[in-house]
């Protein structure tokens, strides 16, 4: 099981994108926790009438009071609507969010099972209930002991792109221009923009590329881009722009470039502790001497780690962004060291060719194939060298060694018996 949490700044707008879905029939709100009626029972208003009363005790609270949980499972399993009932107020309870108010709903619009849950942090007294790091700990606990509880397919030990629960995205699959375009590129975004650390719109990049997404804030002269502002788009196969563009504020996340900037100072200090592991992958990699950017590219892939080539147009190589999908941590080689930019890579690259043409392993050489024709006792006019005359002498010594009998071939004396023994 895969949890992902949000933090969205309107619960009108998290609320309308689950109810939209219901009206399409793409999810169904299988369960509302601590309301008077039934799910099925309440219209719109309801059910956000419930929440809103609660956040307007809390006047100073006026942005993280609202939390937007999606419980992600494995394709292969089967869960029925009353096991994914009891799985999320079972989470609920245990990241202690048990008694507020909370609506489930079950979508239906992905490859894969998994339910919304929707909820508020403001507590009846007014008081908000922290949720700092609440993914890291009391959500990570409770997914651990839900998995063992109703026997889910654990998160952990899968691949990573996996375990982050995004596949590319089949543009060919795609309408363009109609809701299933916002649909793909939100499921990307969502599972990206909270669960890797990255301080950079272009590190960013390097992460949806490998989804077909791309984060466009248009032209250095044109109005999106003076203005802030920011679009998602799709790619294809060749990494070419497709479709229609939808704006950051669309989607309901609100991955807007306002809220990435904060983010990119918070990763400035999350992905430090991951630098020295990702170092020490590059450096084990280099130690092997791989010989060429595109054989280091495919080891490091072995250690989980994709290394992305930045390209200009005109197709040169300037530099070179490393993505840890272990501790999904992404850094600009430059950052971690100059020895790790793209041309202290190839530096190393080359220096570890040169190496090997220097110091070839020596071939295995015998007595039997020295040339012993010429004097044992070369004059000066041979050119001979103190090196020279040593190596003649550890042969003469060699060759007066092979004259002596082995001393297992000796006959060996009869030990005298003890004509008194003890």
């Amino acid at each position: 099981m895969v949890v992902r949490i949000t933090s969205p700044h309107s619960l009108q707008r998290t609320l309308n994108y689950n109810e939209q879905k219901c009206q399409k029939e793409k999810a169904v709100c299988i369960f509302a926790g601590n309301y008077l009626l039934e799910a099925n029972q309440m219209n719109f208003h309801q059910k956000m009438e419930r929440m809103q009363d609660l956040i307007a005790r809390n006047e100073r609270t006026k942005k993280s009071n609202t939390l937007h949980i999606s419980l992600n499972f494995d394709p292969s399993e089967k869960l029925a609507e009353d096991k994914l009932t009891q799985i999320a107020r079972a989470y609920m309870e245990k990241i202690g969010f048990g008694s507020q108010p909370y609506l489930v709903y079950q979508h239906h619009d992905a490859g894969h099972p998994h339910i919304h849950i929707l909820t508020t942090s403001i507590q009846p007294d007014g008081k908000r209930i922290d949720t700092y790091n609440i993914g890291r700990n009391q959500s990570e606990k409770a997914r651990k002991e839900l998995e063992k509880s109703f026997g889910l397919i654990p998160a952990q030990g899968k691949k990573a792109a996996q375990v982050a629960g995004i596949r590319p995205i089949d543009v060919q699959k795609v309408f363009y221009g109609k809701s299933e375009t916002r649909r793909s590129i939100s499921n990307v975004l969502d599972a990206v923009v909270n669960q890797f650390k990255y301080t950079s719109l272009a590190e960013l990049n390097a992460i949806l590329r490998q989804y077909n997404v791309e984060a466009d804030r248009g032209r250095e002269t044109g109005i999106v881009y003076k203005s802030g502002g920011l679009f998602y788009r799709l790619l294809d196969g060749q990494g070419n722009k497709v479709g229609v563009p939808i704006k950051a504020s669309l989607i309901h996340s609100k991955p807007t470039l306002k809220n990435l900037e904060k983010k990119f100072r918070e990763n400035e200090t999350l992905r430090q502790p991951d630098k020295k592991r990702l170092k020490t992958s590059i450096d084990w990699v280099l130690a092997k001497s791989p010989g060429s950017l595109e054989a280091l590219i495919k080891a490091l892939k072995k250690e989980g780690v994709h290394a992305v080539l930045r390209e200009n147009k005109q197709g040169l190589v300037f530099g070179i962004t490393f993505i840890d999908f272990r501790t999904k941590a992404v850094f600009n080689g430059s950052n971690i060291g100059k020895s790790y930019s793209v041309a202290g890579i190839r530096a190393s690259l080359a220096s570890g060719q040169q190496g090997q043409e220097k110091a070839p392993k020596p071939a295995p050489e015998t007595i039997q194939s020295r040339d012993f024709s010429k004097s044992l006792e070369p004059s000066p006019a041979d050119g001979a060298t103190p090196n020279q005359d040593g190596l003649l002498k550890e042969l003469l010594e060699h060759e007066k060694n092979l004259n002596r009998v082995p001393a297992e071939l000796l006959k060996k004396k009869k030990k005298k018996r003890n004509p008194n023994p003890k």
